[in-house]
Parts: C-alpha cells; sequence; structure tokens
C-alpha cells in the first residue's frame, strides 16, 4: 500500500481506479485499510475541487414540499396565511426568523439553508 496526499487530478483519477477495484474488501484487511483510507482522501479533495453549494432556500422548500406531498395550503398551516406562502414560494416576501424555525422543524431543511439571501 502506497498512499499519499492527492495533489493533482490525475492523482485523484488514479486513487478512484483503486477504490473501485478493493472497494468490497474485507474490513480490518490490508485492502480494506487501504479502501478506507482512499476513501478520506477522495472526499478531501473533492471537498476542495469540488465544492458542492446550499440550495436556494425557497428551491430547497419546493424540493422538500414536492418529497412530502404538500400542498401551498400545508406549508400555509406552517407559516401562516395562503397569500403569504404564495408571495414567499414567488420570492416577494423574505422568510422571517419565526418561518425560519417553523420550516426547519416541519420540514426539517436545515436553517443554514433557510438564512440565506435569495
Amino acid at each position: 500500500m502506497n498512499i499519499s496526499p492527492l495533489k493533482t487530478e490525475q492523482d485523484y483519477n488514479l486513487a478512484l481506479e483503486r477504490l473501485e477495484i478493493i472497494f468490497h474488501a474485507e474490513i480490518d484487511s490490508p485492502e480494506g485499510d487501504e479502501a478506507e483510507v482512499l476513501s478520506i482522501l477522495i472526499e478531501k479533495y473533492e471537498e476542495k475541487h469540488y465544492p458542492i453549494a446550499m440550495p436556494d432556500p425557497i428551491e430547497a422548500i419546493k424540493f422538500r414540499m414536492e418529497q412530502m406531498g404538500m400542498k401551498q395550503k400545508d406549508l400555509a398551516e406552517i407559516v401562516g396565511f395562503t397569500s403569504r406562502v404564495s408571495e414567499i414560494l414567488n420570492r416577494k416576501r423574505k422568510l422571517t426568523l419565526s418561518m425560519i424555525r417553523k420550516l426547519n422543524t416541519a420540514l426539517n431543511i436545515p436553517t443554514e439553508v433557510l438564512v440565506q439571501e435569495y
């Protein structure tokens, strides 16, 4: 096992190829240990070179509503009036702190997503 930091795209690709080969290795075996170390190195490389931005708050709300089979009237029960929900989803009204708390609890959307500017 010759593992070193992933510094280039080529290093990253080679690590991915090797991990694919040893992915199903037994835990606590030499190849299992190698797979674990490679997965950590790959994850760190991806975090640095391919960061994933947080979703837009309104799109996150719409996505979660779709996942949960919710309609605007269902969301109105959480944040208030149906007209308010329409204004929020059409980006005409900002989320208040109270709404953010309620949406976080009811829809399980992280507060760090909901507090972003949109």
